[in-house]
């Protein structure tokens, strides 16, 4: 075995950067769930300070915030031994409305982590692990991941992108958002969209209950309704617009949901698919974006399609001319990218 002492030096640099990442997404799931990035981003704190403003023990506290700035999540002042947010740190850590929150995303990974018996037995057997039986953070985890950046372009890019769709939707459309988890997408359009009719669909029972929950908080209840159905089955038609939200690839047969959303599709509807950004090319997916999604296919997203009938499992890179199959398959005749973002690819399907 020959090793090369610069190549050997290099890949033990990631892992330790990767192996304080794992110990840090713990760290970031702790400090939103107190509150700790919220406290810090309106003013300098010592950590005394901090714990007493959230309630929280001092000396947990303070190797949490020097583990923070560590990290390069907070920032330290040596000369007040105090710790605060830069703009940036507050906009991504505690500011739940900007498109750039990250907390979500840790708690999908430290939730995720938690199946890692469970789908280490998987991989011997080849057996699939279904959505409902993660970890309940996972869900939660997911909206708080996902809604910023459904936030940030879903009015503003990706319904625009749409032939005709934003006209329909002002005037008042008819529109299903298949996959809906707790509903934040569904939510958002209704907010945005209110002489249209929204209905939200998922299999996961919990997640429905919590959707129509904060479908009543946001104050569009009587405009959205939230159901239990699979996506080969859930009901109605003459929908205007059908939607999919980074869930078309979980499914265990999705061309036999193409086809049923084509059948519940108006004669001139569209149905909009939503899915994560990759390339069709593995080599094209080897990078930072391709890593996080590949991981969180590896545990999540394959394991949750191979536990459906036919369990296809396209996996969270599945890319552009895979999913063109599956969705032409269903019955589509036109199929195109209308847009995209650095995480993100946004299609268009007509009959």
């Amino acid at each position: 075995m020959a090793v090369n002492e610069e190549k050997l030096h290099e890949l033990l640099g990631r892992f330790v950067t990767d192996f304080g990442a794992a110990f840090h997404a713990g760290l970031v799931v702790i400090g939103e769930n107190l509150g700790l990035y919220k406290a810090l981003a309106q003013e300098p704190l010592t950590s005394a300070e901090l714990a007493k403003r959230t309630g929280t023990n001092e000396r947990y506290v303070r190797e949490w915030l020097n583990a923070q700035a560590a990290g390069g999540y907070v920032e330290y002042d040596a000369a007040t031994n105090s710790y605060y947010l830069s703009d940036e740190q507050a906009f991504t850590l505690a500011d739940e409305k900007s498109p750039a929150y990250l907390p979500g995303a840790f708690l999908v990974a430290v939730s995720a982590l938690r199946a890692v018996p469970k789908i280490t037995e998987r991989f011997r057997t080849g057996e699939g692990l279904g959505w409902h039986e993660h970890d309940h953070g996972l869900f939660r985890g997911t909206e708080l991941f996902f809604r910023p950046g459904y936030a940030a372009n879903l009015m503003s890019s990706w319904i625009p992108a749409l032939d005709g769709v934003e006209e329909k939707l002002r005037a008042g459309a008819k529109v299903a958002d298949v996959g809906c988890g707790l509903g934040a997408s569904t939510i958002l359009m209704a907010e945005a969209f209110p002489n249209s009719t929204f209905i939200g669909y998922d299999y996961h029972e919990n997640s429905i209950a919590m959707a129509r929950q904060r479908a009543t908080d946001a104050g569009v209840s009587s405009r959205v309704n939230f159901e239990v159905a699979k996506a080969k089955e859930y009901p109605g038609n003459d929908y205007d617009l059908v939607a999919f939200f980074d869930c078309l690839h979980d499914m265990g047969d999705p061309a036999g949901a193409a086809r049923h959303v084509r059948e519940s599709l108006a004669s001139d509807g569209t149905w909009m698919v939503v899915e994560p950004f990759a390339n069709d090319h593995i080599s094209e997916n080897l990078n930072p974006v391709g890593r996080a999604f590949y991981s969180a296919s590896t545990l999540i997203c394959t394991p949750a399609s191979l536990s459906q009938e036919v369990g296809l499992a396209l996996g969270a890179q599945a890319g552009e001319a895979r999913l063109r199959e599956v969705v032409t398959a269903g019955g589509f005749t036109r199929f195109r990218r209308a847009t995209q973002t650095p995480f993100n690819l946004i299609f268009e399907a007509k009959p």
